[in-house]
């Protein structure tokens, strides 16, 4: 087997032809929730743009803030939860971020749907799931019960689940995972949505079952014109499945760019991190796997500075103390990275060298000169 990713081709940049539609676009979005240590930044200023018909894949450590940001385009976060002002989601032009509770409950299912990460627990256990599935397509639809029936059938025929007539009648602990989870795809297809939200979609599942999801996810997809965004922790799930990427570390988003670029042309020391922790088949027995030194930072009343900073081999005394912003690669305008020292620079290069020179960075982390090889 190969070592390396196979990535996902994208054929055009949004940036570097004409300008295409834009399906979903979340500007500054910020939720923070109130707790008794303090506000907690779970997602803390990202700005996203997602054409129709493309995947945007979003990935990160568990705790950088990948699901609060899902629930938030979808409006169900927990009551702790505060989406700040100048905080915009925007859905074919309309900002979710302000809809009233009742309108956003008709946009559900319709404009938008979310596969979750646990099946059994985003489906009612006392319900069949025919009923669950045909109580979505009579309310968005308007359709009597013999051709909700009937619509339910095909939607669990079209994903994948035997005997769609006899699971019409049983309960969720009488599929197994994968099935559950087949049941879910189809409850947030029913009603053909513009955006697909799937948060960690294969989680639990075993590696057969996850490409079978992860397969059908894609088909339905490419049938409808769906824009879909795709939350998981693995690069290796979205490498040839998401058309750009965008990592998250810390509430904030750290790099995004088109997927093939990200793979080949990394500029964070995050993104890089990520991808060397990646097992490889084709590799020796014992072979050296790198790690992310340390934690993630806190969130609450975070201290001043890049919050990957500790973490980082190119940290340097800069990174302590300023935050860096987004930035545009100069030899990529749909490339952008939050690092004061980006790889493939030359100031990031430097950075990476005299640290491995030292043995410490500058927040006072050893590091192994294999760590920045």
């Amino acid at each position: 087997m190969s070592d390396k990713v196979e990535v996902r081709a994208r054929p055009d940049d949004p940036e570097s032809g004409t300008l295409r539609e834009t399906l979903l676009e979340v500007r500054d979005l910020r939720v923070w929730f109130d707790t008794p240590r303090g506000y907690v930044r779970a997602v803390d200023g990202v700005d996203l743009r997602l054409p129709p018909g493309e995947t945007l894949g979003v990935v990160g450590e568990s705790g950088s803030g990948k699901s609060v940001l899902s629930r938030a385009i979808m409006k169900i976060l927990a009551p702790s939860a505060e989406m700040l002002p100048g905080s915009e989601i925007l859905l074919n032009g309309v900002d979710l971020a302000t809809v009233s509770p009742k309108r956003n409950k008709h946009l559900w299912g319709v404009d938008l749907a979310m596969v979750f990460q646990d099946p059994m627990t985003s489906l009612t256990p006392v319900q069949t799931i025919g009923k669950q599935l045909t109580e979505t397509v009579r309310y968005h639809l308007g359709l009597d019960r013999r051709t909700a029936r009937d619509e339910v059938i095909r939607l669990l025929t079209m994903v994948g689940i035997p005997d769609p007539a006899k699971r019409f009648d049983q309960y969720p602990h009488n599929l197994s995972g994968g099935m559950r989870q087949r049941v879910t795809i189809a409850l947030a297809i029913s009603c053909s949505p513009k955006l697909l939200i799937a948060d960690e979609p294969t989680t639990a599942l075993d590696v057969t079952v996850q490409h079978q999801i992860l397969n059908l996810l894609r088909d339905l997809q490419e049938r409808s014109n769906m824009g879909m965004i795709l939350i998981t922790h693995d690069l290796g799930v979205v490498a040839g499945r998401a058309d750009s990427i965008a990592v998250m570390y810390a509430g904030k988003l750290v790099e995004k760019a088109p997927t093939r670029e990200l793979f080949v042309h990394m500029r964070h020391p995050y993104t890089r991190a990520l991808i060397e922790a990646i097992p490889r088949l084709g590799h020796p027995s014992h072979t050296y796997l790198p790690s992310i030194p340390g934690r993630p930072p806190t969130v609450v009343d975070p201290p001043p500075g890049c919050g990957f900073a500790p973490r980082c081999p190119s940290a340097q005394a800069k990174c302590l103390t300023e935050s860096p912003r987004l930035e545009t690669a100069a030899d990529s305008p749909a490339h952008s990275a939050a690092c004061f020292f980006p790889l493939g620079t030359p100031a990031g290069e430097a950075a990476r060298r005299n640290n491995a020179v030292a043995g410490v960075t500058a927040a006072g982390t050893r590091i192994d000169s294999r760590d920045v090889a």
